[in-house]
């Protein structure tokens, strides 16, 4: 009798569970209505940025976490915002090496189970409950993405970004690989597996990213995309211009 009760009072605990998720899914809506529009009114103004992924559990004595502050401080030289995503390890890095300039240390901070705090270089922080909705922030704002080595929620960032590239729903820019060490073993399996051996990618797939080592290496490579694309839009224009004379 105790057992035949417990299963029926689990399983009207199970559909008032269900009856909850109909009731509050519709409203959900809204939630996630409110983090675009604070994302895209925060950010409209921002100017040409650069994203920074990484670990969160790079300690701050480590190479990888000095090369992201190094990083960010010669990308703020050069006229960019950094965006990351608002918390400790190369987060705190990135954020770090751009926060003596006003309103060029973007935190878009994401609500963990297990608590990320902002770190304390940031001029600019946006709180997210949802991954989809920070996600796309840190695309639609950014001329590049600089990528240290990092755990799952890293190899996500990278990949989304190599796909959207790939499949063209956002224009091409740079994606740079810091620190040869720890990407080289993907960029062989990308290359072998991948395109030799399973033919999932095309050759010019490869061509997407960039593996770097050095702070210098990662500015080169985004000044040299953007006067490339300067000078192949003013052949465009030159050529239309003919046409139409």
């Amino acid at each position: 009798m105790g057992d035949k009760f417990r299963v029926e009072q689990t399983k009207r605990q199970e559909d008032l569970r269900m009856e909850d998720f109909k009731i509050e899914d519709p409203w959900r809506v809204f939630r996630i209505m409110s983090e675009f529009v604070e994302g895209f009114h925060s950010l409209s103004d921002l100017g040409k940025s650069v994203t920074i992924f990484g670990s969160a559990r790079t300690d701050p004595r480590h190479n990888m976490y000095k090369a992201a502050v190094r990083t960010s401080e010669l990308l703020v030289k050069e006229g960019f915002s950094i965006i990351t995503g608002g918390g400790p390890g190369i987060m705190e890095a990135g954020n770090r090496g751009a926060f003596k300039k006003k309103e060029s240390s973007v935190g878009l901070n994401i609500d963990l189970p297990f608590e990320q705090k902002p770190n304390p270089y940031i001029n600019k922080l946006i709180n997210f409950h949802y991954f989809f909705a920070r996600k796309v922030m840190f695309l639609k704002y950014a001329k590049a993405f600089v990528i240290f080595p990092g755990g799952y929620g890293t190899m996500d960032e990278l990949f989304e970004c190599l796909t959207l590239i790939q499949t063209r729903r956002i224009a091409k820019m740079p994606v740079i690989l810091y620190g040869s060490y720890f990407w080289k073993d993907l960029v062989k399996w990308l290359e072998r597996m991948l395109y030799a051996q399973a033919n999932n990618i095309d050759k010019e797939d490869l061509l997407i990213y960039k593996v770097v080592d050095k702070p210098e290496d990662v500015v080169k490579i985004i000044k040299q995309f953007y006067i490339k694309n300067k000078v192949k839009k003013i052949k465009k224009t030159l050529r239309r211009r003919r046409k139409t004379d």
